[in-house]
């Protein structure tokens, strides 16, 4: 059915119907925003000017005329409607992030793109609003999220183990019907039911870190249908899951060194002990096993322990604008005080400040899981612990561990790497950051050569920080503009260097 769902008369257009049985998408009915729930991450409702609609799609797209889930949608239309190209489709990545909160948030990053597009995001199937995939309680999510994820003897790894047994559980017992269904390839197609409804012969899209990879999917299943497109912040479509995450080991270690240099080359500006880069990193170490045996005040009742205290590090290399962050979390919890590395921590697991969690997390486990085939016993994992220690000292053992997250999943894994393969398919800008921690920028050139000659376009952009565009770079940004609103491919092997 993978393949036969790509296929069709009208190359996948809809209007004929499709392959797969389901007839064209209906046009969407949108109307007013509501506030983000809290499993979409809470906050305001959106202000005025945005719209949002729901489209059913097939829940199993080998039964089309089966049960259907709803797919929400937001949109903010083009400012200039007389000269509008159409609908722009984002996917900020995750898995597991809620399309309909983030753009409304980060709208103003693509103000230039509105011009001409009307700008539209979605939360994926079994994200947010979208039939959300429901594992452990916030309580049980709290305690969760504090147990030691580097475990050290045989006691914390039968706890390990036995936590991530629960979540599973809990996931499987909250949302059985969905978990089958959440892969990437549900949500490509799901993708080209949007582009139908929304009135588009082409898909103009937008994808970052794993929307990536959904967009190297879809653009496999539907090359015919790609219009204009962006890839940035590069998901490796050549890697499988453990390769990934060893390559994120050595891009958090690599993001660490450029946020420790940097705090040296400030000199007596840097809150920081070390008068190297190494030696900052030294720190960091220290700090990590100190927190190991001895946690610190965090949040409330919650305590920082190294495990928070590395996703709160995590989350601050995502951005250079978070390095300030970093920079006082590291010295507020050198001096005894973990509250700031633990906001960070927070943010990174979706949780807000009343301590509901949004399901990233558990959508993220299962989209994660329905697509990668790997299962990895406590054996395997700990016989390939020391090269995650060796590519990261300070996130090598947490990537390490992680590999379990999908080892008892009640679902199967749909490939070992996925296939973006894409003849026939418009150009795809293929944007590369050299300093991106969570998507290392070797990605880019795989993705290109996957995508197939005369697909891929590369961009590299010499910066730090998970993405480029993004990042405010004028030169990425005017490349991706001209791309997208005038029809401009830029230059194969184009460089942008960050100011």
């Amino acid at each position: 059915m993978l393949t036969t769902a790509a296929c069709s008369d009208d190359g996948g257009s809809g209007k004929k119907g499709n392959a797969d049985g389901t007839g064209p998408a209906k046009p969407l009915k949108w109307g007013d925003c509501p506030a983000p729930t809290p499993l979409e991450g809470g906050g305001q409702a959106p202000p005025k000017g945005w719209q949002c609609a729901t489209l059913d799609v097939p829940l199993d797209y080998a039964k089309p005329e089966g049960e259907t889930l709803p797919i929400a949608l937001i949109r903010a239309k083009a400012r200039d409607q007389k000269n509008r190209i159409g609908s722009l489709v984002f996917n900020f990545g995750g898995p597991g992030g809620s399309g309909i909160t983030t753009l409304p948030g980060a709208a103003t990053e693509y103000e230039a793109l509105r011009a001409r597009y009307d700008l539209v995001s979605f939360d994926p199937r079994g994200v947010g609003r979208s039939a959300p995939v429901r594992c452990e309680g916030d309580k049980q999510l709290d305690a969760y999220y504090a147990q030691d994820a580097s475990p050290s003897t045989p006691e914390q790894e039968k706890a390990f183990v036995e936590n991530i047994r629960q979540f599973q559980q809990a996931c499987e017992r909250n949302s059985a019907t969905v978990l089958p269904h959440v892969g990437t390839s549900n949500a490509a197609r799901d993708m080209d039911r949007i582009r139908q409804a929304l009135g588009d012969e082409k898909l103009h899209y937008f994808g970052i870190s794993y929307g990536t990879e959904l967009g190297g999917v879809y653009a496999h299943l539907f090359p015919k249908n790609v219009g204009r497109a962006v890839f940035d912040a590069v998901v490796d479509p050549t890697k499988t899951s453990e390769e990934g995450a060893l390559g994120q080991a050595e891009g958090f270690q690599l993001a660490l060194g450029n946020f420790a240099q940097d705090c040296v080359d400030r000199g007596d500006e840097c809150k920081l002990q070390g008068s190297t880069a190494k030696e900052i990193e030294a720190n960091v170490i220290k700090l990590q096993k100190e927190l190991a045996v001895k946690p610190i005040p965090g949040i409330g009742d919650r305590q920082l322990n190294d495990t928070s205290a590395t996703n709160g590090i995590a989350q601050a290399l995502y951005s250079k604008e978070l390095w300030p962050l970093l920079e006082q979390g590291l010295d507020e919890a050198d001096g005894g005080q973990g509250q700031l590395l633990m906001a960070l921590s927070d943010a990174l697991n979706g949780r807000d400040e009343q301590g509901r969690y949004s399901n990233i997390g558990a959508a993220n486990s299962a989209i994660n899981c329905a697509d990668s085939k790997e299962r990895y016993t406590l054996e395997q994992t700990k016989a390939k612990l020391p090269t995650f220690r060796s590519a990261s000292p300070v996130f090598g053992d947490f990537l390490g561990w992680a590999m379990m997250g999908c080892t008892d999943w009640p679902v199967e894994g749909a490939w070992e790497t996925p296939d973006v393969s894409a003849p026939g398919s418009a150009p795809i800008l293929v944007i590369g950051n050299t300093g991106d921690p969570a998507t290392p920028y070797e990605g880019a050139r795989k993705m290109v050569e996957r995508l197939g000659k005369g697909v891929g376009v590369e961009l590299t952009y010499k910066g730090e920080g998970h993405g480029a565009y993004n990042s405010g770079d004028t030169c990425v940004q005017n490349a991706v503009n001209a791309y997208l609103l005038d029809g401009k491919v830029p230059a194969a092997n184009t460089v942008c260097t960050a100011a």
